[in-house]
């Protein structure tokens, strides 16, 4: 266990930014259909908060959301049960590997007696996969969103036309996604997004672009089953997580905070912004999350001794990769705020309008 010395030393300052950071994250979680982990997670980081306790935490966090997103999208329709629990069959065990490995590297500081002293490895495996896994989804992301513009089509199929032909029994059909899939297919799917959830407590990004694009699943049915499927996930990480001692419950009843209310502003913000907007904003914010992340990453292999750089560099790589994060963060909050406070603006003119022709009426 990383005992009292593994968690952040709280202040004002410190809590105000993880509240921030809660109401930055819920913001993007309404706005693009994610958790916001991808934000959160390097953002404790960013403040000091060893990379095993910041995915722990977050992940934790994470389960109450899903919890009450996946009750929303189930009144609409929008789960299909049955894929949910046949992808958590093998993500449970993703989770429980990632977790295993986060918890054996985050030891790997530990001194003679035991207790840990430092993270660098863990946070860098943390950075590693964080940079490679995410930076080929948001170029994903951001290539679909182009094509959209030109084609004016909705996802790519093609993915999804060339697994629908593996038959591999045993087939499975589920009715609400109205798709027939190979059981090994939607157990591999189900194993990488427990693993990322696990590891970086981003597993949304590897299960939602499959269940669309690898599975041919409806966008708004991948959404929903993974917020369904996310709540098993999370909790099932959270309870890991915690019998290894590290989860902080100051930082996730602060990432609460900010998150509970930042999350309806951003989804208010997916009724009044076209849908390619909505992918080019998540495509541009991951990008430039990935971008702080791996400026970090020097930092982390210096402390390993695997490279040597200046004490100058460490605090300036340290310095920008915060500046990154929450510059991409803030424009991101504030091209959604912007259009959502146009659209009150027009619907508060629609409704002067209508209200002067009603008065002139005799």
């Amino acid at each position: 266990m990383p005992g009292l010395d593994g968690f952040l030393a709280l202040e004002w300052s410190n809590a105000l930014q993880v509240v921030v950071l809660g109401f930055i994250g819920g913001v993007l979680s309404g706005f693009i259909g994610s958790g916001g982990a991808f934000f959160m997670t390097p953002g404790m980081m960013n403040l000091g908060v060893p990379g095993v306790i910041a995915v722990g935490s977050n992940i934790t966090h994470k389960f109450g959301k899903a919890l009450v997103g996946s009750r929303r999208h189930g009144e609409m329709g929008h789960v299909d049960k049955k894929l949910g629990l046949f992808m958590l069959i093998t993500a449970l065990i993703g989770v429980k590997v990632a977790v295993w490995l986060n918890e054996k590297l985050f030891q790997m500081g530990a001194d003679g007696h035991g207790e840990s002293t430092g993270s660098a490895a863990g946070d860098l495996y943390i950075s590693a996969v964080f940079v490679l896994i995410l930076s080929i989804v948001s170029v994903l992301i951001l290539r679909d969103a182009m094509r959209t513009q030109k084609k004016g089509e909705g996802p790519s199929t093609r993915l999804a036309e060339f697994f629908s032909k593996v038959k591999i029994r045993p087939m499975v059909t589920f009715k609400t996604a109205d798709v027939t899939l190979s059981f090994w297919l939607v157990a591999l799917a189900g194993l990488f997004t427990g693993y990322l959830a696990g590891t970086i407590g981003v597993g949304g990004f590897i299960g939602v672009p499959a269940m669309i694009y690898v599975f041919g699943v409806p966008t708004a049915v991948a959404a929903g089953t993974e917020l369904y499927l996310a709540m098993f996930m999370g909790a099932w990480g959270a309870i890991n997580y915690a019998m290894g001692g590290f989860v902080d419950l100051r930082l996730v009843l602060l990432l609460y905070l900010g998150s509970l209310s930042g999350i309806y502003i951003g989804a208010y913000g997916t009724k009044v912004c076209k849908e390619r907007m909505i992918r080019l904003v998540t495509a541009v914010i991951i990008l430039l999350s990935v971008l702080s992340r791996a400026v970090n990453i020097p930092v982390y292999m210096h402390d390993l001794a695997m490279i040597d750089i200046s004490a100058e560099a460490s605090r300036l790589s340290s310095s920008l990769s915060k500046i990154l994060l929450f510059a991409s963060g803030i424009a991101g909050v504030l091209v959604i705020l912007i259009a959502v406070f146009r659209a009150y603006l027009r619907r508060r003119k629609i409704q002067e309008l209508l209200s002067r022709l009603g008065s002139r009426a005799p």
